[in-house]
């Protein structure tokens, strides 16, 4: 148990976290780069590792995004659900399509994503239900519970669902009222009493949704 509430969210202590993630690759490093200038955003660097190591500790094969922008998670993802693993992920923009189908050929994993273009709510419930491993949200804040109860069908029992940018800067806990902060307040407090959930709110990069589905 932490010794008081901000214990592990002082500055000096998330630089100190930031010195032990491991170097990123030059192609990774460039995505990073590019989504810095032109104000993609991406998931953080120590998000896309949780999402590597959540995936294969649960040895999934099927894994779902939602929202893939430049494809930064998609390739961390793509990466531990190993050969003959499935990613399905979901953008709407083809400027962001046509950026990650290049930056996922050069990271050679182009044949293990299936992308469908098209906005998530119309996209997800043409997808089988119970059919994946893991899902990880990173789009639309004010249709994250929509996301989320597509999730829920469309995993399997035991299955994970990982939630980006709960913490939204900060401002969830402030008294920011813009509609966006205020769907995420809601969201976090649905999401971690849904009874179909074992979840939490981890204070990881932006703020992080982990759940296991139990019913």
């Amino acid at each position: 148990m932490k010794a008081k509430i901000d214990s592990i969210l002082q500055r000096e202590q998330a630089e100190y976290l930031e010195t032990l993630l491991p170097a990123s690759e030059a192609l990774l490093r460039e995505m990073e780069e590019y989504a810095a200038v032109n104000r993609v955003p991406i998931a953080d660097r120590e998000v896309a590792l949780f999402l590597d190591i959540t995936a294969r500790a649960i040895g999934a094969r099927r894994a779902l995004e939602i929202g893939m922008a430049i494809g930064y998670s998609t390739i961390f993802l793509a990466r531990a659900t190993g050969e003959g693993g499935t990613v399905i992920t979901i953008e709407t923009k083809d400027e962001m399509i046509a950026r990650a189908t290049d930056y996922l050929e050069r990271a050679g994993v182009r044949d293990r994503v299936l992308i469908e273009r098209g906005r998530a709510l119309d996209v997800l419930p043409q997808l089988e239900a119970g059919s994946f491993d893991l899902v990880f949200i990173d789009a639309a804040k004010r249709e994250y519970g929509d996301y989320l109860d597509q999730s829920l069908r469309l995993l399997r029992p035991g299955g994970v669902v990982i939630v980006d940018n709960l913490l939204w800067k900060g401002q969830v806990a402030k008294d920011f009222q813009d509609e966006e902060t205020q769907a995420l307040r809601d969201f976090n407090r649905r999401f971690v009493s849904d009874e179909r959930l074992r979840a939490i709110v981890i204070p990881l990069g932006d703020g992080l949704g982990y759940g296991i589905k139990i019913a």
